[in-house]
């Protein structure tokens, strides 16, 4: 029996095409997928609080979408809430995997000292990175489908290019949990988590998810469209409506290097913190 027989989560093809074994040179990642089997098994107990971050964009779908939708005409050719929609399945993508890769892995590593036990197993630091970060992103992929299945539900979606919709929600939830765990190895006390919130929060509201880019001038475009979740909206946004056009392409490249970016720095900077 071979590792992959054991560890079939770290055979996974989004890890093989972002980060392949390699990646993480010395430091491991090929036994990642132990992390996301103990991670399965802690939460199953305290499910509810897996499940409870991914009513806030229903609820500003619902609220925004559809209560203000009723007092706005078209956006970009289309009613609002269908224009909303998608800007608020990638905040779904990004706050399941964010959450899950700031305040649950720094108290792992301040408190719980859980990272610290695993070391003492033949688990490698880059299997704790590669493993939490795959965690965070398929606890946003988990919110991602369903709200997915919301929209659908609710006749949001236009077109069939759509069923790339869940793909492209992973790829961000891996990007902003990898970014996220990277920022977390440099957090000295929860005060310092404001910064987290203070760079999601400008995101959030300006990042095209509720209006379109048009209503900036060209100068503060430029600025929205250098942060990372305006290109996981633009990339949801025209396979949900079936616009979809050769340049989503930088869309996706911008994302990838987020994640291998973040995935690189969280592993080095983890391997700082546990083993000197």
């Amino acid at each position: 029996m071979t590792s992959a027989d054991l560890y079939p989560f770290s055979q996974a093809p989004l890890t093989r095409l972002l980060l392949g074994r390699r990646a993480f040179g010395s430091m491991g990642g090929g036994k990642a997928g132990v992390l996301i089997e103990r991670n399965v098994m802690v939460y199953r107990r305290v499910w509810v609080a897996m499940v409870s971050g991914f009513f806030e964009p229903v609820f500003y779908l619902l609220s925004i979408g559809v209560g203000l939708g009723k007092l706005t005409g078209a956006v970009d050719g289309v009613p609002y809430a269908h224009y909303v929609a998608p800007g608020l399945l990638a905040v779904s993508a990004m706050n399941g995997a964010v959450f899950d890769a700031t305040f649950n892995v720094f108290f792992k590593i301040k408190y719980a000292k859980i990272y610290d036990a695993m070391l003492a197993t033949p688990l490698r630091v880059g299997d704790i990175a590669l493993g939490d970060i795959m965690w965070a992103q398929l606890r946003g992929l988990m919110y991602s489908a369903a709200f997915l299945v919301i929209m659908l539900a609710m006749g949001l979606v236009h077109s069939w290019w759509a069923l790339l919709a869940l793909p492209v929600t992973v790829l961000i939830g891996f990007a902003f949990g990898a970014v996220g765990m990277a920022a977390t190895s440099f957090m000295r006390s929860w005060q310092d988590f404001d910064m987290i919130t203070l760079a999601l929060m400008p995101m959030f509201l300006f990042s095209g998810a509720f209006y379109p880019l048009s209503v900036y001038n060209p100068q503060i475009r430029v600025l929205i469209e250098a942060l990372p979740l305006y290109h996981g909206i633009d990339l949801l946004r025209a396979l949900t409506l079936g616009r979809v056009h050769i340049g989503l392409l930088w869309d996706v490249l911008y994302l990838a290097v987020m994640a291998l970016i973040g995935a690189a720095v969280a592993a080095r900077r983890l391997e700082k913190l546990l083993l000197t």
